[in-house]
C-alpha cells in the first residue's frame, strides 16, 4: 500500500476523530473524507452567523479544523481533548512520534496522540481523548504546544489567566471571575484560540525568512557595515536599528540600504513586527560587532 500524503493523512485522522466520537467506525473514515472535502466548499450553514465564523472558516481552509460527518461544525458544542490535540498537531505540523502507553494499539486516536507526545503537547496532561475541555485544560495544551516558540507562561497565573492576559482566550462573562478556569471551551471558542496560534506560527516563519535575508545582506569591510533591510510586504514593518556608544540611534526600514562606520556603533537590532496585530515576528540582536553573530530575542510569554 502506498503511503498517503501528509496533508491527506492528517485530514483522514481528523475526520476519523469526528466519526468515532459520533458513533461511527474507523472504516468510514475514507468515505467521510470525501464528504468532508465537499462540506468545506458548502455554505457556512450552522456557523454563518456565529461570532467565530471567520476563525472557523480560516481553520477549515487551512486544514486544522474539520466539520462533523453531517457537514456541520457545531460551534456551540464543547471541544474534546482529541479534537483540540489534533488541531494543535496539525498547526505544529508534527510528523515524528513517541509512544503513548495510555492508548492501546489500534486505538483510533493513537497516531495523533503519539505525534502530540513527541511535540511535548501532552506534558502533565492526563490522556482522555473524549474528555470535554475546560478553559484551564485547553490553556495548558496551548502553552505546552507553544513552549518552543514563546517559552514558559507566567508562573504567577493559572494557565487560564496567563492565556487571557496574553490575549488568546476570552475572559469569563461579565459578573464572573475574569480568570474562571472551569468554564467549557466551545468549538467556536477553540477556533478563535487556534487561529491565534496558526497566525503566530505563520508570522514567525515569515519573520525568520526576512531575518535570514537581512543577515545574508550584511557585509563588514574597511571598518564599515553595509546591508539592506528586506522589502517585505504590507504584512510587516521591518527595521534595522543601530545603537551608538552615546546611546544614539540610526534606523532603517523596509527596502532601505545602509553603509555605516563601525567606529561609534555599539550594537544592531533587527525586528519584524506584524502590521495586523503588532506582534513580533522576529527580533534579533547583533551585540558583538564587527562579528556578525546574532541572537534571537523574540518576545516570550513571560
Amino acid at each position: 500500500m502506498k503511503l498517503i500524503g501528509k496533508t491527506l493523512w492528517t485530514s483522514l485522522l481528523l475526520v476519523g476523530i469526528a466519526v468515532v466520537q459520533n458513533g461511527g467506525s474507523e472504516s468510514e473514515v475514507l468515505r467521510l473524507h470525501v464528504a468532508e472535502a465537499a462540506a468545506k466548499s458548502a455554505p457556512a450553514s450552522d456557523y454563518a452567523n456565529h461570532p467565530a465564523k471567520d476563525a472557523i472558516s480560516h481553520g477549515l481552509q487551512k486544514g486544522y479544523l474539520w466539520k462533523y460527518p453531517d457537514g456541520k461544525f457545531h460551534p456551540e458544542q464543547t471541544v474534546t481533548q482529541s479534537q483540540f490535540v489534533a488541531s494543535l498537531v496539525a498547526i505544529r505540523q508534527v510528523s515524528e512520534k513517541e509512544s503513548v502507553p495510555a492508548l492501546a494499539a489500534g486505538h483510533w486516536a493513537k497516531d495523533i496522540y503519539e505525534r502530540a507526545q513527541k511535540a511535548g503537547i501532552l506534558a502533565n496532561v492526563p490522556v482522555n481523548p473524549n474528555k470535554l475541555l475546560t478553559k484551564e485544560e485547553a490553556a495548558l495544551l496551548v502553552f505546552n504546544a507553544w513552549k518552543p516558540f514563546r517559552g514558559e507562561k507566567n508562573p504567577n497565573l493559572s494557565n487560564t489567566g496567563a492565556l487571557i492576559t496574553w490575549g488568546w482566550m476570552k475572559a469569563a462573562p461579565s459578573g464572573q471571575p475574569k480568570f474562571r478556569e472551569d468554564l467549557p471551551v466551545l468549538r467556536g471558542d477553540a477556533a478563535e484560540i487556534l487561529r491565534y496560534l496558526w497566525t503566530d506560527k505563520w508570522q514567525f516563519e515569515q519573520g525568520e525568512k526576512l531575518a535570514d535575508d537581512f543577515h545574508r545582506s550584511l557585509k563588514i569591510q574597511n571598518g564599515r557595515i553595509a546591508g539592506k533591510v528586506p522589502k517585505g510586504d504590507a504584512n510587516f514593518k521591518i527595521r534595522a536599528i543601530f545603537f551608538t556608544k552615546e546611546n544614539g540611534r540610526e534606523g532603517f526600514v523596509n527596502n532601505q540600504s545602509f553603509n555605516l562606520s563601525l567606529d561609534n556603533i555599539e550594537h544592531l537590532s533587527f525586528t519584524v513586527i506584524s502590521n495586523a496585530n503588532s506582534a513580533d515576528a522576529g527580533i534579533y540582536q547583533y551585540t558583538k560587532l564587527p562579528e556578525l553573530d546574532r541572537k534571537k530575542t523574540t518576545q516570550k510569554f513571560y
